[in-house]
């Protein structure tokens, strides 16, 4: 829920040309690792990493990305550097696996809620106007700067992606308690 007066259902009025992500399918990216013939040796590295548990805070929004060419809708997520050191640390705990640290993008939490049904801009367009989430983002802008509340992760999952034409469908792996 966005605020008290924006319920779930009346959320995809303003935005019904989007794909909106299912609730079993929420998920925060660690890191992506893509195709890969070592998920044992994944699971066993990862297992190895020892770290504490994180407490998130849920505030704010954005469009990736941006605003004007939103492909993507997020709520972000405020954690201070525990999340983005855990992270850092499952990156470098995968190089030697050949698996290649990330270095397009910084760490940024977040919670995608929702995708534009158009799919991912062509190399050069990004500033190309896509007006799925126009009337979202008209409807938001009216509205206070929203929180949407905290919790605390005790744990972190791998993930099998399974890409089909109605969507990514998550299969759990493997879960690394946080202590």
């Amino acid at each position: 829920m966005l605020t008290q007066t924006i319920t779930p259902n009346t959320t995809y009025e303003f935005a019904a040309d989007v794909r909106w992500v299912k609730t079993e399918s929420l998920h925060v990216t660690l890191k992506f690792i893509g195709e890969t013939s070592k998920p044992n040796e994944i699971e066993h590295a990862l297992s190895q990493i020892q770290a504490t548990p994180i407490e998130m805070r849920f505030r704010g929004y954005g469009f990736f990305p941006t605003p004007k060419s939103a492909r993507v809708f997020w709520v972000g997520i405020e954690s201070g550097t525990t999340f983005s050191g855990l992270a850092k640390t499952i990156d470098e705990t995968l190089i030697p696996l050949g698996i290649a640290k990330e270095t397009t993008h910084a760490f940024n939490p977040h919670l995608t809620l929702a995708r534009s049904g158009s799919g991912r801009p062509s190399h050069g367009k990004e500033d190309r106007t896509n007006r799925n989430f126009q009337r979202l983002q008209e409807k938001l802008t009216t509205l206070p700067h929203p929180e949407f509340g905290t919790m605390t992760a005790h744990e972190f999952f791998l993930y099998q992606s399974q890409l089909s034409p109605k969507g990514s469908r998550y299969t759990k792996i493997a879960g690394f308690a946080l202590r």
